[in-house]
């Protein structure tokens, strides 16, 4: 299963790379990238634990970015 969201107001390619990276690391996340430019973040993964990947994804985007609103696309 695919998932998009919007990281609005995200502009750090650093912390871009860390979120990448972390949520890569989730259990059931086959693959999650951002597009810097589009401000998107596309997470594949296990459908039955999309709910509680969202979720963690989003802390993990507010750990690195407060200000950035995490929303789905």
């Amino acid at each position: 299963m695919k998932k998009k969201f919007i990281l609005e107001g995200l502009d750090c390619a650093n912390c871009a790379s860390k979120i990448e990276r972390e949520i890569n690391e989730l259990n059931g996340v086959d693959n999650a990238s951002i597009n810097l430019m589009t401000t998107k973040l596309i997470i594949e993964g296990d459908e039955g634990k999309m709910p509680e990947i969202a979720r963690i994804a989003e802390k993990i985007v507010n750990k690195y970015e407060p200000e950035v609103i995490f929303k789905k696309a």
